[in-house]
């Protein structure tokens, strides 16, 4: 038990930005501080805290930057104070008037919390509100009320906070100047607890921090005690002897986030009034959407906004950056930047916060606000080359389509195939294939490491299907889009595939300095650069499920999250093929049913699963 808090409150931490990065008397020195409550529109109250510097006057005045959270705004007394406030510790010092707001239903504010609060587009009184309403409704007292600032507001917030910053761009409030969404929640069916409806049952811990309202204001965490304690630290086995989700009742019969998720197994009303992107249809402040090319929490939410704003506002100041972090990793340096054992380079997130991060904010609410930033369209980290790029557009108008071909003979080849083939596995629900070899990250708030893991261990089973290139003769960069179109068959009527891009180092490959784990080698490391999956049942629509017809040949297409990868003269690129991954997502039953997490012990099924050669990726190759 005491594991799982610390593990939860080592995340609610790092995702405020990463407050305790430092022990910093700089706050108390430098910034006066002031708790409110600020009345919406509906006459709810939210708890507020205002920092400002000390030097702030009539002839002096600062900018607003603000972060609104569902993780707590502590430390609460207006004697206390954070290590750090700010994105950064230079912004921090440039100076900004710091606002941090709890939402609705958490910790210190009035209302009912309400997970992605659904947006609400034509509002016709009062009480209809959303977190777009108290964004503005928090400007507009913010600007009027608090002392010396100079009329213009920012905003940002990773993961959770991101979601409420890129909610808070639909206020439309004209002092909202600046938006920097980071790692930003866009669509539950598609982020976070489910990847293409699948559930990530990686999340399962997770529960009792998003689905216990409280009943009074608090300060500390009041849903503590329905934290389950899995009274064992192999999170692989505990998840398997779990058995069927309806299991899960015994945990969290009273939860009602999870009781609104097993209720709601498609993408039906209650997950599409979630979603944000089809709300942007006027974009006004200046946009930087933020991600990690490793962020195994929020990957999509980033890339489809930023696209979604760039489609639907062309005229809009609408950028992206992607670095080779984890989840909200460039919110504090940790000198060597390494993603479970790939190390990528020194002060990578001092760079961020220093050249692109404090320079978009710096330029929109304190310099003259124009578009000529000084920052490009697209700031992108090479993940194999390991160096930022630029770019005017993405995805890049410099790459092309090309199709990578999963031979029955195991190879993966741009040549489509002259004869017809297929291969074939058996994949049991009851041994179903581990996401990851180590144990120690299968019981947290999520897992991280997985998502640039060694792949050795997964196909090496003979129920991962495995496809590689020759040794490659050039490098070759994979940038943009990717999409896998698979041709498949199985005996069941309902089956999930898992798809992994994988970089296949060489044997003479040498080991990295400041590799974590030393019974690790890089000779011949399986990396992996990018994966997703896909029930079966969603590929014709998430709204209404369609069972498989046995050993009927079916196409399963869906879309990996976007990449920039170059794949070194010498390696290899390979793909994966498999059904299972567990317990990062719930197990397919393999027999069609009406909602999966009703399943019973009866419906898991062993299928044996047919790939056919005409199956391939598309990817996008910058020439």
């Amino acid at each position: 038990m005491k594991h799982i808090k610390l593990i939860i409150s080592i995340f609610l931490l790092s995702a405020a930005a990463g407050f305790a990065q430092t022990s910093s008397s700089y706050p108390k020195e430098n910034f006066t501080k002031k708790e409110i409550y600020i009345t919406m529109r509906d006459g709810v109250k939210l708890f507020t805290a205002v920092y400002t510097p000390k030097d702030a006057s009539k002839d002096k005045k600062y900018p607003i930057i603000m972060q609104r959270t569902c993780y707590s705004i502590a430390p609460y007394g207006e004697d206390k104070f954070p290590s750090k406030l700010a994105p950064s510790d230079l912004m921090m010092k440039e100076g900004y008037i710091v606002v941090m707001q709890d939402v609705r239903g958490r910790y210190k504010s009035e209302g009912t919390f309400t997970n992605m609060t659904p947006v609400i587009d034509n509002k016709k009184s009062k009480t209809d509100v959303d977190e777009g309403s108290d964004t503005y409704d928090t400007i507009d007292w913010l600007i009027k009320n608090i002392p010396n600032n100079n009329g213009k507001v920012g905003q940002w917030g990773i993961s959770y906070p991101g979601f409420y910053t890129a909610a808070g761009i639909l206020s439309n409030h004209p002092a909202l100047k600046a938006s920097s969404p980071q790692a930003p929640i866009s669509d539950f069916f598609f982020d976070d607890f489910h990847h293409n409806g699948s559930f990530l049952q990686s999340y399962f811990f997770t529960f009792p921090v998003f689905g216990v309202q409280k009943t009074k204001a608090e300060t500390g965490a009041w849903y503590n005690n329905t934290i389950v304690n899995p009274k064992t630290k192999d999170g692989y086995q505990f998840a398997l002897d779990l058995g069927p989700l309806t299991n899960a009742d015994k945990y969290y019969k009273d939860n009602f986030f999870w009781q609104e998720t097993v209720n709601h197994p498609n993408y039906d009303e209650f997950w599409q009034k979630r979603g944000l992107l089809k709300h942007y249809s006027a974009v006004k402040p200046a946009v930087m959407v933020v991600g990690g090319w490793y962020d195994a929490e929020d990957l999509s939410g980033p890339l489809n906004i930023y696209k979604t704003i760039e489609k639907k506002n062309p005229n809009a100041y609408n950028t992206l950056v992607m670095g080779p972090f984890g989840h909200g990793r460039w919110s504090r340096e940790t000198g060597h930047t390494m993603h479970s054992n790939v190390y990528f380079g020194d002060s990578i997130a001092t760079f961020y916060q220093k050249n692109i991060e404090a320079k978009f904010f710096n330029h929109f609410l304190k310099g003259n606000g124009d578009k000529n930033s000084g920052l490009p369209e697209a700031y992108l980290y090479d993940t194999g080359k390991k160096e930022w790029e630029t770019f005017d557009k993405w995805p890049t108008e410099k790459a092309g389509k090309r199709k990578l071909y999963l031979g029955a003979d195991g190879k993966l080849s741009m040549t489509a195939p002259a004869n017809t083939g297929s291969v074939n596995y058996i994949s049991d629900p009851l041994k179903p294939v581990p996401y990851t070899e180590d144990l120690t990250t299968t019981l947290g708030f999520t897992p991280h490491n997985y998502m640039s893991e060694d792949q050795r261990f997964a196909g090496r089973r003979p129920d991962v299907l495995v496809y590689q290139t020759e040794i490659l003769d050039n490098d070759i960069t994979l940038g943009g889009e990717i999409m896998s179109h698979l041709k498949i068959a199985t005996t069941g009527t309902d089956a999930d595939f898992i798809v992994k891009l994988i970089d296949v180092y060489p044997a003479d490959e040498p080991n990295n300095p400041y590799m974590p784990n030393k019974n690790i080698t890089l000779s011949n490391y399986w990396q992996m650069v990018r994966s997703e999956v896909m029930p079966a049942r969603f590929r014709n629509s998430f709204e209404k499920p369609e069972s498989l017809i046995a050993n009927q040949k079916t196409d399963v297409n869906f879309r990996l999250q976007d990449v920039l990868h170059t794949f070194k003269k010498g390696h290899r690129i390979m793909i994966q093929v498999q059904s299972t991954a567990f317990p990062l997502f719930a197990r397919n039953p393999q027999k069609f049913v009406d909602n999966p997490y009703k399943a019973t012990e009866a419906d898991y099924i062993k299928a044996t699963q047919t790939v056919f050669n005409d199956s391939f990726i598309e990817v996008d190759v910058i020439k």
